[in-house]
C-alpha cells in the first residue's frame, strides 16, 4: 500500500517533476571537451512488449541504433561501492545509461538506486534474484522472479520504473515474452559483450570490450555494476568510445511500469529490515545531494529527465518508437530453428529408405547454464 500511494503521487507531480528533470540536465558538464555526452533519445513505446538486441534465438525487433551508436547498460546491481563509481565516471563524462538492477539487491541497497535515478540514469529489472535458466524453472516460478523483481525495485526506488527487463542469462522463451509482452514490457538481450564476469583485469577488458564495439561499430553494451574491473576500466573505454566516435544514445519509456500489488506486504517489510532508520520523509521526495553538496531531488518520471542535452548545448533529439505487436515465434535462424529442423529431415531420409544413425539433440536439464552464460551473464 504504502508503495502504492507512492507511485500514484510520482505521477501526479509529473508537471513540477519536469521542471526538476530540466533542471537536472541542464547542469554543465564539467569539461566538455573529454566529455562524450548524449547524442540521441530513444523514447520506446514498451506496451506491445517488443524484444530487441541481437542475441536471442526468438524474432526480435530492428535495432533503433545507427552505424556507430552505443547503449550503455549495466546488470545485476547495485552494489553500491562499484556502482557509484560507475555513476561518478558516467557523471564526469556527462553521460547516461541503463540499469537492469537485481530485485534483492535494490531491496538491500534502495539508496544506491535513488542515487541511479537522481543522476538520470533509466531503471529496469533483471528479476527478483538473478535465478540461471529462468525458463527451466516452469512459467509459474518464472513470472513470480519477474514480477516480483519489478516491484522490489519499484518499491526501493520510491517512483515508477521503466517497463523494461533483461532475462539473467538472456534464457529467453516464448511463454516468458508472452508475459512481458501481454505485462506491456520490452525485453533487451545485447549487441556486444564486454565479458567483465570472466576478464578481471581493467586494462585488458577495456581493450576487449573496445574491439568489440569496433568490430560490430555499436551496438547495446553489456556491463555488470558489481565488477570492480568494470568501474575501473569504464573510464577507458568511455574515453575510447569519445576518440573513436562513437554516440551515446539514452533510452528511454513512453510511460512507465505499473507493477502488481501482490509483493507489497512482503517487501516492505524487507526494506524496513534494510533501512532502520525511518526518515519520514516520503519516498518519491526525497533529495539526495548532487557531487556539489547541493540537494538534487529524485526525477519523477520514471528515471529520464525530461531534457537531456548536447555537449553543444542543444537539445537532445528524441526519437519515438512504437513497434507492432507480435506473435513470438522462433526466428527462422539460430540455435531453435536449427534444434526444430532436426526431426524432419531424419523423416525424410527414413521414407527415403536411407538407413542412417539417429542424430541426437542434447536437451539443457535444470543444472545446466544457458547457451549464453559463457558470457557471463
Amino acid at each position: 500500500m504504502l508503495r502504492r500511494l507512492g507511485l500514484i503521487f510520482a505521477l501526479s507531480i509529473v508537471a513540477g517533476g519536469t521542471a526538476a528533470g530540466a533542471a537536472q540536465a541542464e547542469r554543465t558538464c564539467a569539461d566538455p571537451k573529454a566529455a562524450l555526452g548524449v547524442d540521441r533519445v530513444v523514447e520506446i513505446d514498451a506496451s506491445t512488449g517488443p524484444l530487441f538486441g541481437d542475441l536471442s534465438g526468438l524474432t526480435r525487433e530492428e535495432s533503433f541504433l545507427q552505424p556507430r551508436e552505443v547503449v550503455l547498460t549495466f546488470d545485476d546491481g547495485p552494489m553500491p561501492w562499484i556502482t557509484k563509481s560507475i555513476l561518478d565516471t558516467l557523471d564526469r563524462f556527462c553521460t547516461t545509461a541503463t540499469f537492469f538492477s537485481v530485485g534483492r539487491m535494490a531491496i538491500a541497497y534502495p539508496a544506491t538506486v535513488k542515487d541511479v535515478l537522481s543522476r538520470g540514469h533509466t531503471l529496469g529489472s533483471h528479476t527478483w534474484s538473478h535465478p540461471l535458466n529462468l525458463k527451466r524453472r516452469g512459467l509459474d516460478r518464472a513470472v513470480d522472479e519477474i514480477e516480483r523483481g519489478f516491484s522490489a525495485i519499484a518499491l526501493a526506488a520510491g517512483q515508477p520504473i521503466a517497463p523494461f527487463f533483461r532475462f539473467p542469462g538472456l534464457s529467453d522463451s516464448d511463454p516468458m515474452l508472452a508475459h512481458l509482452q501481454s505485462r506491456g514490457i520490452a525485453t533487451f538481450t545485447v549487441d556486444v559483450v564486454s565479458n567483465d564476469s570472466y576478464i578481471g583485469n581493467a586494462d585488458r577488458l577495456a581493450a576487449y570490450t573496445l574491439a568489440q564495439i569496433d568490430k560490430r561499430q555499436g551496438g547495446i553494451i553489456l556491463f555488470h555494476d558489481i565488477k570492480s574491473a568494470t568501474a575501473k576500466a569504464l573510464p577507458v573505454v568511455l574515453a575510447g568510445l569519445k576518440q573513436r566516435g562513437y554516440k551515446v544514445v539514452h533510452m528511454r519509456p513512453k510511460a512507465p511500469l505499473v507493477p502488481l500489488d501482490t509483493y507489497d506486504a512482503d517487501l516492505e517489510k524487507l526494506l524496513v529490515k534494510s533501512q532502520p532508520k525511518a526518515t519520514g520523509v516520503p519516498p518519491v521526495i526525497a533529495a539526495s545531494a548532487d557531487a556539489s553538496g547541493a540537494a538534487s531531488h529524485l526525477l519523477p518520471f520514471f528515471g529520464s529527465p525530461a531534457v537531456l542535452k548536447t555537449l553543444s548545448g542543444e537539445d537532445a533529439e528524441v526519437t519515438a518508437i512504437s513497434p507492432p505487436a507480435r506473435v513470438r515465434a522462433a526466428a527462422t535462424t539460430g540455435l531453435h530453428a536449427e534444434v526444430g529442423t532436426q526431426p524432419e529431415r531424419k523423416s525424410e531420409r527414413v521414407r527415403s529408405g536411407q538407413k542412417v544413425k539417429s542424430e541426437r539433440v542434447k536437451r539443457a536439464t535444470a543444472g545446466e547454464p544457458s547457451p549464453f552464460m559463457m558470457f557471463g551473464f
